[in-house]
């Protein structure tokens, strides 16, 4: 085992396969390298797998506070006690990733009249895939719609969250709403993350990628996203151009 030292840099193992599009995800996003083009850079990727993970955590610790029938999850985490300790925590570390992941995209996730038709008839037609993406950016109206729930889920979560850690200090009838607002949001959520994971997966095969290794392939891009697609083409182009010398 070869060891780096201080100062030293780190040497190429022949025959050692290198992933420019994965490394050039690290930092960047929205340029193509090869036949693939980088979606989401590293910091975008954590972000989100830290949305992700904090509230299956919280799930899985709150569950079994919410009803007896998930009495079996708190195996999962060493008891009903211990589940009712770390759930609160796990909560505002999945608040917190929340915040995070509103601030890093919020900017792309400004709402035009084209995304607002997904309010009605539009999303049903993409279900069934019989919507044409011809104008499509980065992200549709059905991911923006859904970042912003979760974004005011959040919220709710910690509103009425607050309410049930801390239930002395405020009136029952708070408390009886808060209850009925964490449910209420609870429910949504996870109707909300298993569309989420199966327009991710199975819906739209190449869409994972794109969470884990940052890329997804030009075919994927113009079928899904074409506006986007040329976009990023508009991008290169320019710089293109302004790498030629004048003469």
């Amino acid at each position: 085992m070869s060891t780096v030292l201080p100062g030293q840099h780190p040497t190429v193992v022949p025959g050692r396969h290198v992933d420019t599009a994965i490394v050039t995800a690290r930092t960047n996003e929205n340029v193509f390298v090869g036949e693939e083009i980088v979606r989401h850079r590293r910091s975008a990727r954590l972000i989100h797998w830290g949305v992700a993970v904090s509230f299956f955590a919280s799930l899985v610790s709150g569950m079994p506070i919410w009803t007896p029938l998930f009495s079996w999850m708190a195996t999962l985490v060493g008891g009903l006690q211990v589940a009712r300790l770390i759930h609160p925590y796990t909560s505002l570390v999945f608040v917190a990733f929340s915040i995070a992941q509103f601030l890093h995209w919020q900017g792309e996730m400004k709402m035009t009249e084209h995304d607002r038709e997904w309010l009605g008839p539009k999303l049903f037609k993409f279900m069934r895939y019989e919507d044409e993406a011809i104008d499509t950016g980065k992200y549709n109206g059905g991911q923006k719609i859904f970042f912003y729930c979760v974004t005011f889920g959040a919220l709710a979560f910690l509103l009425s969250g607050i309410v049930m850690w801390f239930p002395e200090s405020f009136p029952k009838a708070l408390r009886l709403w808060a209850v009925i607002l964490h449910d209420l949001t609870f429910i949504g959520f996870l109707v909300g993350v298993i569309s989420h994971i199966y327009m991710g997966t199975a819906a739209e095969p190449g869409t994972f990628r794109a969470m884990t290794v940052g890329t997804v392939t030009r075919a994927w891009a113009k079928l899904h996203h074409p506006g986007w697609y040329r976009d990023v083409m508009a991008e290169e182009a320019k710089k293109s151009s302004a790498k030629i010398p004048v003469k």
